[in-house]
């Protein structure tokens, strides 16, 4: 389960910023997940509580933002939004899509008392 690991990274990021800042409690962590990052978001969700235990970020709440699948269909040379590596492109059928986007995982705010 590759998302405990994924979830202690997000973990050591509030860990940073606190002693950065000088706060001492996460309250909310948002987080940017591409719909392609291969994370299964409520397998992050149990780590994130599991591992925050006794760290700045123990009770704060893990709020996903998705973001959609892009990619750029050779064939057409359109950009395109798709929900998974194998679709082919929804606008001419083509299967020769490269992924643009859609594969981040980052946090992108801290609410924190």
């Amino acid at each position: 389960m590759h998302e405990l690991a994924l979830a202690q990274g997000i973990v050591d990021i509030v860990a940073e910023q606190a002693a950065r800042d000088g706060f001492t409690r996460a309250r909310v962590v948002h987080l940017n997940l591409g719909v392609l990052s291969a994370v299964m978001p409520e397998a992050l969700v149990f780590g994130f509580d599991s591992v925050s235990r006794g760290t700045a970020a123990e009770g704060a709440r893990l709020q996903l933002e998705r973001s959609p699948g892009l990619a750029w269909c050779v064939d057409c040379s359109k950009s395109v939004e798709v929900s998974s590596r194998l679709d082919c492109c929804p606008a001419c059928g083509g299967a020769q899509v490269m992924i643009t986007g859609g594969e981040q995982m980052r946090v992108t705010e801290l609410e924190v008392d």
